[in-house]
């Protein structure tokens, strides 16, 4: 027999409708112009990449959740689903019914997660895995051909076998081009991905925002806003360092074919790394929980 989480927190009806009310006022500065922009048709190729690479709809960021072992006073259980139980004390997660059907996906998540906190940041790949997604690819063939390569063709072509190619992450690595695999320094796959990932990699700390909403509804929405903000950002530098000319736009490019870019992107890298180790660290907890309890 399992064990239930002991229910950590009561919230009377003003705090969790507070709380649910920050979470949607925050969700919405990010979502309005991205829907707005969907509407119109109009593409973003910075700003909409978390809504397109990633399967959590705008809808469900936006809705709240208060996580494991939380009970809502006076709260309709039509509000927030099946997964919702009635009790004596107002309205809570059934956690454990949540927790088995997660349970290989819960395991899977800490396990990569673990093993990524554990190894030392490298930050020495700046951001050349951009560029090899377009090497020896005309301006009709890169994935954003609406906007302009900031080097030509030949240039790109240069700046990827100068500087070689270092990406540890297989969800950048599958979309290089054909003839930039070969320049990889690794090889990633889905199955040595718990044996590469490190916590410089900004691919590795924007997934936290995939990795928490995986675990969504037994962790609070406001973690997952917390690493989707964090994404948010590292998609910043993502493409401001990569080979797009996206100033139309507003962002200025990290030249990272120049010593300074490097210096910059370096900087930059190095400080995301530090905003993630806690959201890593609070996601592993949040599994350990989930996971101790399963085994009581």
């Amino acid at each position: 027999m399992t064990a239930a989480l002991a229910p950590a927190t009561v919230l009377d009806a003003a705090d969790w409708q507070a709380r649910r009310r920050a979470h949607e006022e925050r969700a919405d500065a990010w979502l309005t112009p991205h829907l707005a922009r969907r509407r119109s048709g109009v593409k973003h190729p910075v700003e909409d990449f978390l809504f397109t690479y990633y399967s959590y709809r705008p809808a469900q960021l936006r809705r709240w959740h208060p996580g494991a072992g939380v009970v809502l006073r006076d709260a309709d259980p039509a509000e927030f689903g099946r997964d919702y139980r009635a009790g004596a004390d107002g309205l809570t997660l059934d956690t454990e019914q949540v927790r088995a059907r997660r349970a290989e996906s819960i395991t899977w998540i800490r396990t990569l997660l673990a093993a990524t906190a554990g190894r030392p940041a490298q930050f020495g790949c700046f951001g050349l895995h951009e560029w090899a997604m377009v090497y020896r690819q005309t301006q009709d063939e890169v994935r954003h051909n609406a906007w302009p390569l900031r080097l030509s063709p030949a240039a790109t072509t240069a700046v990827v076998e100068e500087r070689g190619v270092r990406c540890s992450h297989f969800d950048a690595f599958r979309f290089f081009t054909a003839p930039a695999r070969p320049l990889n320094l690794l090889t990633p796959t889905r199955e040595s991905q718990h044996a590469l990932e490190q916590p410089g990699c900004l691919h590795a700390n924007m997934d936290l925002y995939k990795y928490s909403y995986k675990l969504s509804p037994l962790v609070a929405s406001e973690l997952v806003a917390d690493c989707f903000e964090l994404a948010r950002a590292i998609r910043t530098l993502d493409m401001r360092a990569s080979p797009y000319d996206l100033t139309e736009l507003g962002y200025s490019p990290v030249r990272i074919e120049t010593i300074e870019g490097r210096h910059e992107y370096v900087l930059a890298q190095r400080s995301f790394a530090e905003r993630a180790a806690p959201l890593r660290a609070r996601l592993i907890a949040e599994c350990d929980q989930l996971l101790a309890a399963s085994d009581g």
